[in-house]
């Protein structure tokens, strides 16, 4: 059966290339393209619905969706745990309707995210750098912050004890973030799209992840698969890892 679906900041970068993606998939039709101050009413003919806009305003479109029951996806980077709480919430004891936050769609960076996760109680520090375009509006990425907080939750289950650092004097915040307790480092550059490295440290030895998206069209599978897959998982998952079954 085919599965219609409705495209929510269809003119953006991430947008514009997951309309490609999505029409050119067997079994998902691209029924409605939606972006800045287009009505949601092609929603009622959705689906599912696929969200690459802002926080703030992609909040309302889940909160939209739910209430039509249809779906969704949430790609938008910064949906922080305030909203992922809220999302929640709306979705009540015994969710009907799937929705799906995805901080990142690249295959390749979710496994880097399983495979620091792993890594990390095995060494003594660890701390993630994340560089992008200029043009991203947030910092951390979500992507970075979610790494951080699988590497926190598998140092905690492992008993790890707190990262070493001696640093005392920092006015101008050189040692960067700390997600979780872990340290993390924002890099805006033009040439980048998105890149990732966790830096793992024990005695004598380091040990470096790292994953690098050079065009938005590595997202597309994963893109393809949460769209593909949300209908099939009422109530809220978070990473496209639930998706990929890791």
């Amino acid at each position: 059966m085919t599965q219609r679906v409705a495209v929510l900041g269809a003119k953006g970068r991430m947008g514009s290339q997951s309309v490609q993606a999505l029409r050119a998939a067997d079994g998902l039709e691209v029924c409605a393209e939606i972006d800045v101050e287009d009505s949601l009413d092609a929603l009622s003919s959705a689906d599912v619905a696929l969200d690459f806009t802002q926080p703030d305003v992609a909040l309302d479109h889940v909160r939209e969706c739910i209430s039509q029951g249809v779906h969704v996806v949430v790609g938008t980077s910064g949906f922080d745990d305030s909203r992922i709480a809220q999302v929640r919430h709306l979705l009540g004891d015994d969710p009907q309707i799937g929705v799906l936050i995805v901080p990142n769609f690249s295959i390749g960076a979710v496994l880097m995210m399983k495979f620091a996760a792993e890594a990390a109680p095995f060494f003594e520090s660890v701390e993630v750098i994340e560089m992008h375009h200029p043009d991203k509006v947030d910092a951390p990425s979500g992507t970075a912050t979610r790494t951080a907080e699988v590497i926190a939750a598998a140092r905690a289950a492992a008993g790890s004890p707190a990262l070493p650092d001696a640093t005392q004097t920092d006015p101008d915040g050189a040692r960067g973030a700390t997600v979780a307790g872990i340290p993390v480092h924002a890099l805006r550059a033009r040439g980048y799209v998105a890149s990732q490295e966790v830096v793992l440290g024990g005695a004598g030895e380091t040990f470096t992840l790292r994953h690098d998206s050079h065009d938005r069209v590595s997202f597309m599978p994963g893109v393809v698969a949460a769209v593909r897959a949300v209908s099939t998982r009422p109530g809220l998952c978070v990473g496209l890892d639930t998706v990929l079954d890791l």
